[in-house]
């Protein structure tokens, strides 16, 4: 009778922590990371979209182009900080800057060049140091090259994607991890398509006609079959970390439509590990990014 009533007991157990998991795996936070895969590989897309721009977008206590840059900065100490606790002869890790579609000023690709970065077991003290001279520098430099030619090209993020982020972000024996930087809102040109109801895009204007303006926008949502197409799959092993989003004013539902559309379309795509944050101070989302890139 005794170890009837322990069986039972463990068996009970057993199922609660099951359900436990459950519920933690289900988090919009990665709860897990790839701890076994020691070697790094961070990608940061940037949205070069008009969002940056000071003059259209304003923020009194902190611009958002600003804001961007110091995320770049804590981005690149969470990777040094990675790189500095590994014995040298462990490093085989990478970061880089990508922007979609490329801006056509050669300056800027000259700077991308610049901050694409790669440790092996040949790394020196000199490379750590010029690779941390390089992003608290050269950020700075493609947002004022930006804004002063005021020639926007926008963020084509759909068909990076689609075409791209396999090749570009996803290395064998590697944390991949991406961040984005972007308010939130896909729109391009060359990208602006429909399936049914579901768009490649997604701006202030279409969140206003499709009347996600209320309380009940997750349910309208469903029921209607909105979102983004699917651009890709099986991107299981890749992390997300989407930094910056900022609603347009009016609608009280807005940051809550737009980190709906992208943890649907994450969850379509098998992304399993991602975080969407809205555009915080520096100060504030420092501790996240550092935590995301050292996976505790």
């Amino acid at each position: 009778m005794k170890k009837l009533f322990y069986l039972l007991i463990s068996s009970a157990l057993f199922i609660q922590c099951g359900k436990h998991k459950e519920q933690v795996s289900g988090n919009t936070v990665p709860m897990s990371y790839s701890s076994n895969l020691k070697n790094l590989n961070i990608s940061i897309l940037i949205d070069l979209s008009d969002r940056i721009d000071p003059e259209k977008n304003p923020n009194p206590t902190m611009e958002y182009f600003q804001r961007d840059i110091e995320y770049i900065k804590a981005i690149d100490n969470g990777f040094l900080n990675h790189i500095k606790s590994k014995k040298v002869i462990q490093l085989d890790d990478q970061m880089q800057v990508f922007f979609n579609p490329e801006p056509s000023d050669p300056k800027m690709n000259e700077l991308t060049k610049e901050l694409k970065v790669s440790f092996d077991k040949n790394t020196t003290k000199d490379n750590i140091n010029r690779v941390e001279k390089n992003y608290s520098s050269l950020p700075s430099q493609i947002y004022q090259s930006a804004i002063h030619d005021k020639q926007y090209v926008g963020s084509d993020i759909w068909e990076f994607f689609k075409n791209k982020v396999k090749d570009y972000c996803i290395k064998d024996n590697h944390r991949n991890i991406l961040f984005i930087l972007t308010d939130g809102y896909m729109y391009h040109k060359d990208s602006k398509f429909s399936e049914g109801k579901k768009t490649s895009y997604l701006t202030p204007e279409l969140v206003k006609s499709l009347k996600l303006t209320s309380s009940d926008f997750k349910t309208k949502i469903q029921d209607n079959g909105l979102g983004f197409i699917k651009a890709n799959d099986n991107l299981e092993n890749l992390e997300i970390i989407v930094l910056g989003i900022n609603p347009a004013k009016g609608n009280p539902f807005e940051d809550d439509v737009i980190k709906e559309y992208w943890e649907n379309w994450f969850k379509e795509m098998k992304i399993k590990n991602y975080q969407i944050k809205s555009a915080d101070l520096p100060s504030n989302l420092e501790p996240v990014i550092l935590k995301a890139i050292s996976g505790k």
